[in-house]
């Protein structure tokens, strides 16, 4: 999945990506060096499943904080959480995600088959 959200990590003032199934999983989280230079540490645990109850039925948001901002886009997976900083391009960020999201649904579909080869006999 990292080679997925390659493009989207490379754009100045992206911070990070983080895709959460609809029950409030993580299926994948990459976060790239803040402003600080720091990484962010910590597990979210169960912290973000208010949030994604709250987003039900949502297709795209864009939450702007004083030096941050969070773009949030509903997938076949999951909400995809963009991380970046208050100048970030986030029609870059929109233009990339457009592209993403066929290979997801593709990713989503690979595994289905998969699991049918695997399935147990009852």
């Amino acid at each position: 999945m990292k080679a997925l959200f390659g493009d989207i990590l490379k754009l100045d003032g992206v911070w990070g990506i983080m895709l959460f199934s609809f029950e409030g999983q993580i299926i994948f989280k990459q976060l790239l060096p803040g402003p600080s230079g720091e990484t962010p540490k910590g597990e979210l645990g169960d912290s973000w499943m208010p949030i994604i109850a709250a987003m039900n039925q949502i297709r795209e948001a864009d939450l702007i904080f004083e030096s941050s901002r969070l773009y949030i886009r509903r997938t076949e997976l999951g909400y995809l959480l963009v991380l970046m900083g208050a100048f970030a391009q986030t029609a870059m960020v929109r233009l990339n995600c457009d592209i993403l999201l066929p290979s997801l649904r593709e990713t989503k579909e690979g595994a289905r088959g998969l699991k049918r080869l695997f399935k147990k006999k009852r």
